[in-house]
């Protein structure tokens, strides 16, 4: 007969082969929403989901200090074996299963009666949005510690090891329409060509210089333009830019340079260049009494010799948003080795499934030592 770490370990399993299966892109997370609260409230929790929004939320218990627990939801829309179609492949999958596992782990321990516990499921965070909804709905009002998960690629960290903190970039987009002049392909003097506009603000972006120590990048990531008529040389275009920087401070210098580059290259070339410069995600925010909690866990489950330094990454996360709005949250994301390969978005990423139970043990790990401060406090 199974002990009862054994039926876990295969329900853990059978959750993320059901996740990993049925993927749904942003916003649209409805099949996911409807099978975690389905799955929860056989475990006895009582779950919160809202009206015109996925997502949900469990929380549990009475108490002044509330410890959160945070797992993304969303899959991303790319090609598959040449087929668009909604794919686990930035490992939100395995984050729903450690935010599971880690409430199953924490069932079978006992809560405390004296702290709140509360399961954060949130959706959208691909379109960095879904942090913010919840924070509109009101879900983090009374949270005081947060902790988050994210699978980390080979190129950062090795398989069984992991990070107390990832440290994620800013990141947003710019989108704009060049309005030029159509022309026959044998008369170019005739019209403006939004092709080569477009390949001015390329070469504009990389000419670039900003300060080397912190990590920046703008590159054009879509140009639409023309049509199937190849003789027709196109006036109007639309594209977007995907800017980043290490801190928010180099994002905001590095939006003001590519407003520059833009508007040279509207004089220089005579057209019409209409943009827009979207926020986007915001560069991380660390607690470090969080980091200090989740890397003494990280050391009771992995030892001293797999604890990593602080992850630097492009990346961005919405998770942030959080300590952003709430300035006294208490928040920081474990950053999971997993030999993971190719790499994040690539559309066959595979890693190591057996950290999804690591991850389990360091998130349920992070919540013991976090309950052992809040009850030598109260």
């Amino acid at each position: 007969m199974k002990d009862s770490k054994d039926s876990h370990r295969v329900k853990i399993n059978e959750v993320f082969t059901y996740l990993h299966e049925h993927p749904e892109a942003s916003w649209r997370e409805i099949g996911t929403t409807a099978y975690l609260k389905k799955i929860i409230e056989q475990e006895g929790f009582s779950v919160q989901t809202f009206d015109g929004c996925t997502g949900l939320v469990v929380e549990i218990g009475e108490g002044p200090t509330c410890i959160g627990i945070r797992a993304d939801m969303d899959a991303l829309w790319q090609e598959v074996d040449g087929v668009f179609r909604a794919n686990h492949s930035c490992g939100h999958d395995a984050h729903m299963t450690i935010g599971f596992g880690t409430l199953l782990a924490m069932k079978q321990k006992g809560f405390p009666e004296n702290i709140r516990f509360k399961w954060i499921f949130q959706p959208a965070e691909e379109k960095g949005q879904g942090a913010l909804k919840l924070l509109s709905l009101g879900v983090l009002d009374n949270v005081d510690y947060l902790f988050g998960v994210h699978l980390r690629p080979i190129q950062e960290i090795p398989d069984g090891t992991a990070s107390a903190a990832i440290c994620h970039g800013a990141a947003g987009l710019i989108k704009g329409t060049i309005e030029g002049e159509d022309a026959h392909a044998a008369r170019p003097h005739l019209g403006q060509n939004s092709i080569e506009v477009g390949a001015a603000i390329v070469r504009g972006v990389e000419s670039l210089r900003m300060d080397p120590l912190i990590p920046y990048s703008v590159k054009m990531t879509r140009l639409i333009a023309g049509s199937e008529t190849g003789n027709i040389i196109p006036g109007k275009a639309s594209f977007t830019l995907d800017a980043r920087a290490q801190t928010n401070e180099a994002m905001e210098i590095l939006r003001t340079k590519v407003s520059e580059v833009i508007r040279s290259v509207e004089s220089i070339y005579h057209v019409k260049i209409k943009f827009t410069i979207q926020k986007g995600l915001i560069a991380a925010i660390v607690n470090e009494e969080a980091y200090d909690l989740m890397e003494q866990a990280i050391i009771s489950v992995l030892g001293s010799e797999n604890l990593k330094p602080r992850i630097t990454t492009p990346g961005g996360e919405d998770f942030h948003f959080y300590g952003l709005h709430k300035p006294n949250l208490k928040s920081t994301m474990l950053g999971l080795g997993c030999g993971l390969s190719p790499g994040l978005h690539h559309p066959n990423m595979t890693f190591n499934h057996e950290s999804i139970h690591i991850g389990i043990k360091i998130l349920t790990q992070t919540i013991l030592n976090t309950i052992e401060v809040v009850s030598k406090n109260n």
